[in-house]
C-alpha cells in the first residue's frame, strides 16, 4: 500500500477526496495520563487552583478535535457532527483514562480528530496540574475503532496480558563494544 500524502516526486500533498463517496464516519481513540495519587485526589476534590480539571479537559478535547486541521497540516477541515470526550478517573492506578468519539458524514475519516481530542484533553490535565505534579505521563494514545469509507471497519486487537514473565535466554558474549545480559 502506497502512502497517500506524497506525490510521484515525494512532495507532501493533501489527498484529493473529491471522488470519494460521502459515508458516515466514526473514530474512537483512547489514552491515559498517569499522576501521583495526591494529584488525582486533588482533581477529584476540585481543589486545583485553575478550576475543575475534568470539565476543562473535556471541553479542551472537544475544541481540539474541531481544530485538528490547524495542527496537522494535511488534514482536511471537516464538518464534525458529534464529538464526545469522556475522562474516567482510575483511583487504583493514579490515572485518568480519556476516550474520544468523533463522527461526521463526509469523504474522509475522523481518526486524526479523535486522536487530537484525546491528546489535547490529556495536555490540559497536565497544564492545569503541573504546579503540583510535573511527573505526570501521557501514554497509550491510540486509535481503537474506525468505521466508514472505502477501507471499512478497523478495530484494534485486544492486548494480551502476560500470565508469566518472559524467559530470558542464557548470557552470551557479544562483540567488543557490547555488554552481556544477565
Amino acid at each position: 500500500m502506497a502512502l497517500t500524502h506524497f506525490d510521484s516526486k515525494g512532495r507532501a500533498v493533501m489527498v484529493d477526496v473529491s471522488d470519494k463517496a460521502e459515508t458516515e464516519r466514526l473514530a474512537v481513540a483512547r489514552g491515559r495520563i498517569t499522576m501521583r495519587p495526591a494529584t488525582l485526589k486533588l482533581i477529584l476534590a476540585k481543589g486545583v487552583k485553575k478550576g475543575d480539571v475534568l470539565t476543562v479537559a473535556q471541553l479542551a478535547g472537544i475544541a481540539g478535535a474541531k481544530r485538528t486541521p490547524d495542527l496537522v497540516p494535511l488534514c482536511h477541515p471537516l464538518a464534525l457532527t458529534s464529538v464526545k470526550v469522556e475522562l474516567t478517573p482510575l483511583r487504583g492506578k493514579s490515572a485518568i483514562d480519556i476516550e474520544a468519539r468523533v463522527k461526521t458524514t463526509g469523504r474522509t475519516g475522523v481518526e486524526m480528530e479523535a486522536l487530537t481530542a484525546v491528546t489535547v484533553a490529556a495536555l490540559t490535565v497536565y497544564d492545569m496540574c503541573k504546579a503540583v505534579d510535573r511527573d505526570m505521563v501521557l501514554s497509550d494514545i491510540r486509535l481503537e475503532h474506525k468505521s466508514g469509507g472505502k477501507s471499512g471497519v478497523y478495530d484494534r486487537a485486544p492486548t494480551r496480558k502476560r500470565t508469566s514473565k518472559p524467559k530470558l535466554s542464557s548470557p552470551r558474549k557479544r562483540g567488543p563494544m557490547s555488554t552481556q545480559r544477565a
